[in-house]
């Protein structure tokens, strides 16, 4: 390896809450309410007691459904609740455009607690493909702020995790972030231009 491009820097990103305004759960459960006419306190409480077992990849979509129809009540077919799933993802499109406009010698990666089906959303989306390493809890076995996941991330990127900063919403991901090695960078989408700046220092650092 070359000294430059030992000593470049790169960046990975979460997905929800970064690439997405707010959270696509509280959406998500908010739209199932609203379809079926359950409480949306009645869904929360069964998707957030099961919501795991996406998210490490031991249950399918459908069998998450499944059970939260059995708990909730709710009579929706899963053939209109994936569509419904899908379209609770409210994009922060401010942080599509500074995704686009990084440089093509910085590696980008992704490394996200997420779902079956969305995960394969994700990838479809043309936008996505600035991504050079994916990393998706349901197919890792694992979530952040687990330290496996952050080694997955760091192989996934093939470089130094020193030279990676990691833009999380949540502060418990950011501290496990630097204690892997990263640079953790805490994000919320009303302070945008602020992150932005701070990311533009940090990679012309290198």
């Amino acid at each position: 390896m070359s000294d430059a491009a030992s000593t470049a820097r790169h960046v990975a990103f979460d997905w929800g809450g970064v690439f997405t305004v707010g959270t696509f759960d509280g959406r998500s459960t908010q739209n199932v309410a609203d379809r079926s006419g359950v409480p949306v306190e009645r869904v929360r409480d069964s998707y957030f007691r099961h919501v795991r077992h996406l998210e490490v990849g031991t249950w399918t979509l459908p069998d998450f459904w499944t059970t939260l129809q059995a708990e909730t009540g709710v009579t929706l077919p899963y053939s209109e609740f994936e569509p419904l799933y899908l379209g609770s993802i409210h994009d922060n499109l401010p942080m599509y455009t500074t995704l686009a406009a990084l440089s093509p010698d910085v590696r980008v990666g992704l490394l996200s607690n997420n779902y079956p089906v969305v995960s394969d959303h994700l990838r479809r989306d043309p936008r996505f493909t600035r991504f050079d390493a994916l990393v998706f809890s349901n197919e890792l076995g694992h979530k952040k702020p687990a330290p496996e996941s952050f080694a997955a991330l760091e192989d996934a990127m093939g470089v130094a995790a020193t030279q990676v900063a990691f833009v999380d919403d949540v502060q418990e991901n950011i501290d496990a972030a630097n204690l892997a090695g990263f640079y953790g960078i805490l994000y919320h989408h009303d302070h945008h231009a602020e992150f932005e700046q701070t990311l533009r220092t940090w990679l012309n650092q290198g």
